[in-house]
């Protein structure tokens, strides 16, 4: 169960067998979640570090008349809140979108992963790209247009989820509703309907049921204006920003 996690990391660092047998022993085989379910709830305290084996789920903040915010999307391989621990309350939620397994970590699993140099140097990559990612969505919702919004989503979780095998060269499972990926971008659901109608019109991709298939994906990463750098994936790295 621990090998997205391993694909994960070593695609931002190279992991030592030593490192990748620690992983195995303390991650385990973790506990499911049903759609929906709250991995951790906005103003909660844990002392629950909580890692995404199978599944995706989003993170989020709601407004006070209840809408909803979806602020980063979970994919198998991600630490969902690395140093949860050391916060009093969580200043997000997190859930499930589709049925999950999680494992759930402790302060001392994490401090003696971080021990280790290679792992600590990865672990410390994956949530300088959170960060990164959190910076590209603000961007991608304050400067581009609809379609390349959505295109730019696409794009993004194509890559990530080919990193941990759960895509192949040209598409993926959309695990997404158009409501949700409205309260991603930050558009109406009509909006996210027309920019998805945008995109199939254009040839861009193909939508059967909650498939995704992209033809073309460089036409598509030229349409989002994607540059998957700042995902900071060694393979992009080695490629100047080429995956």
């Amino acid at each position: 169960m621990s090998s997205s996690i391993i694909g994960k990391l070593e695609a931002l660092h190279p992991l030592p067998e030593d490192d990748k047998r620690l992983l195995h022993a303390v991650v385990g085989r973790g506990r499911t979640l049903k759609v929906g379910e709250h991995i951790v709830r906005e103003g909660d305290h844990t002392d629950i570090v909580h890692v995404m084996l199978e599944g995706q789920g989003y993170r989020y903040k709601t407004l006070p008349d209840g809408k909803r915010q979806i602020i980063g999307y979970l994919v198998p391989g991600d630490f969902c809140d690395l140093y949860s621990f050391l916060l009093d309350k969580m200043d997000h939620g997190m859930a499930a979108r589709t049925v999950c397994q999680v494992a759930e970590l402790t302060e001392e699993h994490i401090l003696m992963l971080t021990a280790r140099p290679a792992l600590a140097r990865a672990l410390w990559w994956s949530e300088l790209v959170n960060a990164a990612i959190l910076r590209e969505w603000l961007v991608n919702m304050g400067r581009r247009t609809p379609s390349a919004r959505v295109a730019h989503l696409l794009c993004e979780l194509l890559v990530r989820l080919q990193v941990v095998g759960h895509a192949s060269a040209h598409g993926f499972k959309l695990e997404l509703s158009q409501a949700e990926l409205a309260d991603t971008v930050g558009l109406t659901t009509v909006s996210v309907n027309r920019a998805l109608q945008r995109l199939r019109g254009a040839g861009l991709i193909r939508q059967t049921s909650r498939e995704i298939t992209i033809p073309d994906v460089a036409a598509l990463k030229r349409a989002a204006q994607f540059d998957p750098r700042y995902l900071h994936f060694r393979q992009a790295r080695e490629d100047g920003g080429c995956v």
